[in-house]
């Protein structure tokens, strides 16, 4: 944070504060705490009127013990700009020291189950509860509280991984990350409009007959081993080193319609699986990893 802001944000909090003051102090003048009269604000409403009386002292003392505590509040902890606080308190800290905790506390469970293969580890009812609460936790906003995904995010109960589906590959992914990067108009640049439905249209073809045009179809297998075979393979069944998706199996992680695949094949995808390295230590990925693999794999 700049100085000019620490500043500003300074002056707004403590002028808030002694303001509060100020208004209480200058409203008490002249006024008898503690002592009803008749006199009213003049507003009548359904033939209630609104009586004028003071506030009770104990009201006072309440507003001023809040501004005192606040005061005080601040002098402790950050809430004046990049004024840190006497007790040196911040919510990295707070965060950081939870985790070594955690650590502490769970650090040789997940060791233990570190140490069992994968597809035996899917089927520990007792690992695969923590497993959901690290899917629930550090998964669920992208691909769904039951792993099944939506558009541009992969369902991980249908047991179709662009990048493999094996315990090895499947603990990679979430360790290291995974990006995804198809170029629009595949390796052909200067597809034409003609050719675009044509290759969409072989693409329909290979999943049970959903083309539009089957002349189109034909003539799209040429445009096809040109633009999209060196990623997809001549088969079209994808090739998980690379993350390009098998086109056969009707599963669509953009869309399944002439539409979708028309838009994919013109302009292209980009995805990225962050890597959760960061957030996680090697022996919680592995149960993590075991529970992505039972989701598909186990039932």
């Amino acid at each position: 944070m700049s100085t000019f802001w620490s500043i500003w944000i300074t002056v707004i909090v403590l002028g808030t504060v002694f303001g509060c003051v100020w208004l209480l102090w200058a409203t008490r003048k002249g006024q008898a705490y503690d002592q009803e009269t008749d006199q009213t604000t003049g507003h009548v409403y359904d033939g209630i009127e609104e009586l004028d009386n003071p506030m009770p002292k104990w009201w006072l003392g309440l507003f001023l013990a809040t501004c005192v505590f606040g005061l005080v509040y601040l002098m402790l902890y950050p809430g004046l700009g990049s004024y840190q606080g006497l007790l040196g308190w911040s919510q990295v800290g707070q965060y950081e020291d939870e985790i070594q905790r955690a650590d502490a506390r769970f650090g040789e469970v997940f060791a233990r189950y570190a140490a069992v293969p994968i597809p035996e580890l899917a089927k520990n009812d007792e690992a695969m509860r923590m497993g959901q609460r690290l899917f629930a936790n550090n998964c669920s906003v992208c691909h769904g509280s039951a792993g099944r995904g939506s558009i541009g995010f992969p369902n991980l109960t249908d047991g179709v991984f662009n990048w493999g589906g094996s315990p090895e590959e499947i603990y990679q992914s979430i360790h290291a990350g995974r990006i995804g990067n198809m170029p629009a108009r595949g390796l052909m640049p200067n597809m034409t409009a003609t050719q675009v439905d044509q290759v969409v249209n072989y693409v329909l073809s290979l999943n049970g007959n959903r083309e539009r045009d089957s002349a189109a179809a034909e003539a799209g297998k040429a445009v096809y081993a040109q633009a999209c075979a060196a990623c997809h393979g001549a088969d079209a069944e994808g090739i998980a080193a690379m993350g390009a998706p098998n086109l056969r199996n009707n599963t669509w992680l953009y869309g399944s319609t002439y539409e979708w695949i028309e838009e994919t094949v013109v302009h292209g995808r980009q995805n990225r699986m962050p890597a959760q390295s960061p957030r996680l230590s090697d022996d919680q990925i592995h149960v993590l990893a075991a529970y992505v693999y039972k989701l598909s794999f186990v039932r």
